[in-house]
């Protein structure tokens, strides 16, 4: 098969679509494989790393679309790339479309075949493909809003650690799957006082087993979130609906309940945000202020560690890239219900349920 790679376009986006690593596995099966000049050098990968393991530079985006089989990358096409999709075409990266009608539209439009990472899913109900890059998030999330807590960039001017004599900074996790659990881990760390809340008791039983004494689990309900967001300094928003919008946990009007400087990361951007108020932003401009607090709700917060977060990546795409490549798609997904699971729209035609009910 030919696989393409082409150079992510995304604003701030640095991550590449696999390593020279993966490329060298797909090399060994006799595929072949497509590198747009530059893909990988933001996540520290130079042309010449990818053309010593086998792969083919090509100058152009446009090139590597009209000459593959297969397009591997990391993020939802945007409008510029739209018209190089090409009928029939396989696209293996994460889409998100709950997120938006007009790329829904545009994939259908197009009539190619969309394997979306973040929908293929386990024999355990776990998401494989979102994982790393749901760690990488929930670690940053923390990192990120331990920044803008600082009082020059507008936050309430609280160190999360707190020092001897001063309490530490107060951190609300809103969901406990990876992204809550890593964030939750990272607050720890640093000292914070961290409160955790899910609707699965199972999780909270297992955050309560594995985290120290200062992680505090609760059963999340409306109740429990309004008054917690009172007095928490840094709030994280780490709820997912596989193939879902996430649910606004938190309204425009409970904003005006929080203290000024209050910071809020919504992790949940990429699903259409856990928060009323949120917006995607980027990372050249990733917060906005509402009632006087941070959102920072930037939509590709692993962009920003590229050469982490690739690796990361194609640590667990590449089995399936290596899959979709030797059987074809058709063959893959009926011998591998994991992938099967990953078809979004085939043909023209959206195949999975929750994206149907979301735009009808």
């Amino acid at each position: 098969m030919i696989i393409g790679i082409p150079k992510e376009i995304k604003n701030n986006e640095s991550r590449v679509g696999m390593t020279p690593a993966g490329v060298f596995e797909l090399s060994k099966y006799g595929h072949k494989v497509y590198i747009q000049t530059g893909a990988g050098e933001g996540s520290g990968f130079s042309d010449e790393d990818y053309k010593k393991v086998g792969a083919i530079i090509l100058d152009t985006i446009g090139q590597v679309y009209a000459l593959s089989e297969m397009i591997v990358k990391v993020k939802e096409p945007i409008k510029e790339e739209y018209g190089f999709i090409q009928k029939d075409q396989v696209v293996f990266t994460y889409f998100h479309f709950a997120s938006s009608e007009t790329l829904t539209q545009a994939m259908i439009d197009r009539k190619a075949i969309c394997i979306a990472y973040e929908t293929v899913e386990d024999e355990e109900g776990t998401l494989p493909l979102l994982t790393p890059m749901s760690e990488v998030a929930g670690r940053m999330a923390i990192q990120q809003g331990a920044k803008y807590l600082e009082k020059p960039v507008k936050g309430r001017g609280v160190l999360l650690g707190g020092v001897p004599g001063v309490a530490p900074g107060r951190v609300l996790v809103l969901g406990a799957g990876v992204v809550g659990t890593q964030a939750a881990k990272m607050a720890a760390g640093l000292g914070a006082h961290v409160t955790i809340l899910d609707v699965n008791m199972k999780r909270l039983r297992y955050v309560n087993d594995v985290m120290p004494s200062h992680v505090v689990t609760e059963f999340s309900n409306e109740y429990n979130i309004r008054r917690h967001i009172k007095t928490h300094d840094l709030i994280i928003g780490g709820v997912l609906l596989k193939g879902s919008k996430a649910p606004k946990l938190i309204t425009r009007e409970m904003l005006k309940t929080m203290r000024s400087g209050t910071v809020i990361v919504d992790v949940a951007v990429d699903q259409g945000g856990c928060i009323e108020t949120t917006r995607p932003t980027t990372h050249e401009d990733p917060t906005f202020m509402i009632h006087d607090i941070v959102h920072y709700c930037v939509s590709n917060m692993p962009g920003a560690v590229p050469h982490t977060s690739t690796v990361a990546l194609t640590n667990v795409t590449l089995p399936y890239v290596v899959k979709l490549a030797n059987l074809g798609w058709e063959k893959a997904c009926e011998v591998d219900a994991s992938l099967q699971k990953g078809l979004n729209i085939v043909r023209g035609k959206v195949v999975y349920k929750e994206i149907l009910d979301t735009f009808h």
